[in-house]
């Protein structure tokens, strides 16, 4: 592995604020071309003319050409703001935290990434040849790290690959609509059910996680839009209701439901 491959060099450096069209102009300079946990269906294999089937499990689980497999510790970064958008990366295990900060150096949690999802899909766009964000673990983590390149020629051969992408990304919109009308309409109690649900997994086609990786009540006060003392109010509201228990981990129950049942 490469330096440049290797995601301890990105703990501790601070995240460069990038803007779109800065983003956009590094990408007319750049070479190459153009090529969100969510359980996606996998479409199943199917052999052409005798040749052994593509199967996309296998093509994400193992590394090769092209494909690096990473280890990241809690709080390691598997790439910062600014820096070069030159891979997508699959998360095999674990969770990770994705950030933006401002040019005043604000800095705000926009989305969780977890096992079976893809991480850094925007380098797939040739627009973003910066990273616009960053990812952070939030457990120990495994990520395969696919050059933009390999990806691309996989995307064009193997339909299969193609299929499980794009469901991802519809999911991924879809996921992102839902957070903006729950921004919108929502109230700040609700949508802190909410994010502990999905960090719970609650919804998805596995069996939920009822204890949740540790987040802060000031991360959770960034992705709900509120202030810590307002959640810190809802979290005992919540514990004394018996909808959840925290001593140093959050226990997530399915009475949290409850929430949303109530007018």
């Amino acid at each position: 592995m490469s330096a440049r491959d290797m995601p301890a060099c990105a703990q501790g450096r601070p995240a460069k604020w990038v803007s779109s069209v800065d983003s956009a102009r590094s990408a007319d300079r750049a070479t190459g071309s153009i090529a969100k946990p969510l359980r996606l269906p996998t479409p199943s294999p199917q052999p052409i003319n005798g040749d052994a089937a593509f199967d996309p499990k296998t093509f994400l689980a193992d590394p090769g050409l092209g494909k690096t497999l990473l280890k990241l510790k809690k709080n390691e970064a598997a790439f910062v703001q600014g820096d070069a958008s030159d891979a997508i990366f699959y998360v095999q295990k674990g969770k990770l935290r994705v950030t933006v900060t401002s040019a005043t150096g604000k800095e705000a949690t926009i989305t969780l990434v977890g096992e079976g999802e893809f991480l850094g899909e925007d380098s797939m766009v040739s627009a973003h040849a910066l990273r616009l964000s960053t990812a952070t673990a939030m457990t120990d983590c495994a990520l395969l790290k696919i050059t933009k390149s390999k990806m691309v020629r996989e995307l064009h051969k193997e339909p299969e690959l193609s299929v499980m992408f794009t469901s991802f990304l519809l999911a991924r919109n879809a996921r992102i609509q839902a957070d903006l009308v729950d921004q919108l309409f929502n109230s700040s109690e609700k949508r802190l059910a909410r994010i502990l649900l999905l960090l719970a997994q609650f919804g998805k086609e596995r069996k939920p996680e009822t204890v949740i990786p540790k987040i802060s009540q000031e991360v959770l006060a960034e992705m709900i839009g509120t202030t810590r003392s307002r959640v810190s109010f809802f979290m005992n509201r919540f514990r004394k209701l018996g909808f959840v228990e925290y001593k140093g981990e959050i226990r997530v129950h399915n009475t949290l439901l409850n929430v949303f049942l109530q007018e």
